[in-house]
């Protein structure tokens, strides 16, 4: 620990040292299980083994890792949690995919958050988009998030304000690890919103939008996620957004052995999608991706191959299109389709767009023959998945509840950083004012003996402060952290804590 190395610094000997442990070393506990996860951005260096699952996580070690997420006011963090989003259960398709981030413009997106929140974050999937923000002034937030979907989508906060949920700390909080638990998935137990949580922790890493509070929260989310689906069955045979899209083809067209299938886009919903045809019996499956390589990797077990280029003449030839790709814009047009309609004779055709933002214009639908289905209408083909998960919601609650209690507990140790890093000052300022006053009779005694002596105040000061600082935190650890910082200034004669911007409480 800093308190035990810090001695011989000429100034300040060991107030910079300790502040830093108690700044950033109560995330290591988050810090520690996400690096002993399978996540990719985890450090390479050996770690000890991870804690046991339900166990509490150690506040005092010293942050590990060295990363420091965001550069944005280096002892500043967000007293407030906060979340502006829209789902699949209250926004429409459309007003969706025009806030939707993809890969290839989020990162520029999240260059861009960090000019309007102290920290930020993205998590754009098929089925919702939201906006993290860590922040002392919720109103304030609220708006800047605002500012930046309307500047990086061109989108009137008038356009979209009806259909966004806004919550605020613990509602935030625990909204994101329900997320993560595919509790609040349209398909519930869904395997790919754990990985896409993940994505965003690892983007907004790499982007330096998130600062401390918004990557431990995001590693917590992921800590949760991965708990939920190891501890309970709520991801034992769950679907995902592609095997529904094969049941809804099967239910429209039926035996799925004779039909042939276009697979548009060679991502992991392509993957799923691919492998739940292949369990439904489908053999005559051609895949389409942005490259040569992508697709061919992709249909070595389910036939032959295309180049997106190639992708009109796969349409003549298909009963069924499949199309998750992460394209920007439509891949999929009508004056594509209608000259595809014309050389098959009568043969219908049905196209399931599972992508966000929509792979197919809404005006292929007009073209005779053709029927076109999107992610939303997958709704009433998973109704039946989430019936059989109702049982399992019960022991992922608890989950939630103790990753909940968690970082709630890491924020009231957060709090009072401010009181123990005035506390520390103060008493160095004491230790400096009584050594200088001394300095003549010291001045006078061997360099050794100075030393000795300088050693000796600064034990006694690290002795005399380390349980104060101990209380202080395990206090906090118990919810009365705010009360307990006002006795430890009033004792001490610090500066009063400053008063927290309480904001706007929205929900």
């Amino acid at each position: 620990m800093v308190l035990e190395n810090q001695t011989n610094r000429e100034a300040s000997p060991w107030l910079t040292g300790y502040v830093m442990d108690v700044e950033e070393g109560i995330t290591d506990g988050f810090a520690q299980s996400e690096r002993d996860s399978d996540c990719p951005y985890a450090p390479a260096s050996p770690s000890p083994s991870p804690p046991q699952a339900g166990t509490r996580l150690d506040w005092s070690r010293a942050h590990e890792t060295g990363e420091r997420a965001s550069d944005n006011g280096a002892r500043s963090w967000g007293r407030h949690v906060l979340a502006l989003g829209l789902n699949y259960r209250r926004a429409p398709i459309h007003l969706r995919e025009r806030l939707s981030f993809s890969g290839r413009d989020l990162d520029d997106s999240l260059t861009e958050l960090k000019r309007h929140v102290p920290e930020g974050a993205i998590l754009s999937t098929c089925h919702r988009v939201e906006l993290y923000a860590a922040t002392n002034d919720t109103a304030e937030a609220t708006e800047a998030l605002e500012t930046f979907w309307k500047t990086a989508k061109r989108v009137q906060p008038e356009e979209f304000r009806p259909y966004v949920y806004r919550l605020a700390d613990r509602e935030a909080v625990q909204h994101l690890l329900t997320v993560s638990c595919a509790l609040d998935s349209a398909i519930v137990g869904e395997p790919q919103v754990l990985g896409q949580v993940r994505d965003a922790l690892r983007r907004g890493l790499a982007a330096k939008s998130m600062g401390r509070v918004l990557s431990t929260l995001f590693r917590q989310a992921v800590t949760t996620g991965k708990r939920a689906r190891t501890e309970t069955a709520i991801g034992r045979n769950a679907a995902s957004v592609g095997s529904a899209a094969v049941e809804m083809a099967r239910r429209h067209f039926g035996d799925l052995s004779s039909a042939h299938v276009l697979l548009v886009g060679a991502g992991k919903m392509g993957e799923l999608a691919a492998k739940s045809l292949v369990d439904r019996g489908a053999s005559e499956i051609a895949v389409v991706g942005r490259t040569v390589e992508r697709a061919q990797q992709l249909a070595v077990r389910c036939g032959s191959t295309a180049t997106l280029t190639q992708l009109e003449d796969g349409l003549r030839g298909c009963d069924i299109v499949i199309s998750g790709t992460s394209a920007p814009h439509p891949v999929i047009v009508k004056q594509m389709v209608e000259r595809t309609m014309e050389t098959r004779r009568d043969r219908p055709l049905l196209i399931i767009d599972i992508a966000i933002p929509r792979d197919a214009e809404p005006a292929v639908a007009d073209v005779p023959g053709v029927s076109l289905l999107n992610i939303d209408d997958l709704q009433e083909t998973v109704e039946t998945n989430v019936q059989g998960r109702l049982a399992e919601a019960a022991d992922v609650e608890y989950i939630i509840e103790d990753g909940l209690a968690q970082f709630d507990e890491w924020m009231d140790v957060l709090r009072v950083v401010p009181t123990i890093t005035a506390l520390v000052r103060r008493a160095d300022e004491i230790r400096d004012s009584e050594l200088a006053r001394m300095s003549g009779v010291l001045g006078r005694l061997p360099e050794q003996d100075r030393r000795r002596i300088e050693a000796l105040t600064l034990a006694i000061q690290k002795k005399l402060l380390h349980r104060s600082i101990m209380a202080l935190r395990a206090s906090a650890a118990g919810g009365n952290g705010v009360e307990s910082s006002r006795v430890m200034s009033d004792l001490f004669g610090l500066a009063p804590p400053a008063r927290e911007v309480q904001g706007e409480e929205v929900r």
